[in-house]
């Protein structure tokens, strides 16, 4: 998506659903477009599997000691399948997420995950391809579609962020169930992606950054 996308997606989520509107206003320009060239389809997975059940602070922290120990710097599979378990352990991830690296580099050099044919799959097919590899499961592969693929219609109800954003916003005594989300995002649709994006930010009890 360009950013005039993003600026036609707001303006259709606006019209549609009244409680996303008032959030939208509230936190200004979409962010998501600003994503995507950070990092590498490889990088981004390797980020995505270092931060699993971590705090944002502790997860940062381990992985900028990772990727000291790699080459200039730049995480490829090549430069990641030279990491020792002595290094992986002073950076702090754990021997499951080391062998989760391990599974990644190897099913990308030889073949067996074809990043540079993700882009032209389909959502499931990419989320199909992603979750053969040890540590990554769907929650993973719907944030790479989101993030590094910008595709604009994911609505990953599994997460929890997302569970409580739209409990709060909508004001549900309980929590919205998988099906419940799904119904409620029938009026986001095509761009589920978006309205995700500002559900997560309507968390934020500081200004927009």
């Amino acid at each position: 998506m360009q950013p005039s996308d993003y600026a036609g997606a707001r303006r259709a989520l606006m019209r549609r659903d009244p409680v996303l509107a008032a959030i939208i206003k509230r936190k200004g320009a979409c962010g998501l477009g600003d994503v995507r060239d950070r990092f590498d389809h490889f990088a981004m997975l390797v980020r995505a599997i270092v931060f699993q059940q971590l705090s944002t602070k502790a997860a940062t922290t381990i992985h900028s000691r990772l990727i000291a120990y790699l080459p200039d710097s730049k995480p490829t599979p090549e430069a990641l399948a030279t990491v020792t378990e002595a290094q992986y352990r002073t950076a702090g991830i754990s021997r499951q997420k080391a062998a989760y690296l391990a599974d990644l580099s190897e099913k990308v050099l030889s073949g067996a995950l074809p990043l540079d044919s993700l882009d032209a799959m389909s959502d499931d097919e990419v989320i199909t391809a992603l979750t053969k590899v040890k540590g990554i499961g769907r929650w993973t592969a719907e944030m790479f579609l989101i993030f590094r693929l910008q595709r604009p219609d994911v609505l990953p109800v599994g997460d929890l962020g997302i569970v409580n954003a739209i409990q709060k916003a909508y004001r549900l005594r309980k929590k919205p169930t998988p099906d419940r989300m799904r119904k409620l995002g029938e009026a986001w649709r095509p761009y589920r992606s978006i309205a995700t994006w500002y559900l997560w930010r309507s968390l934020e009890t500081g200004p927009k950054k």
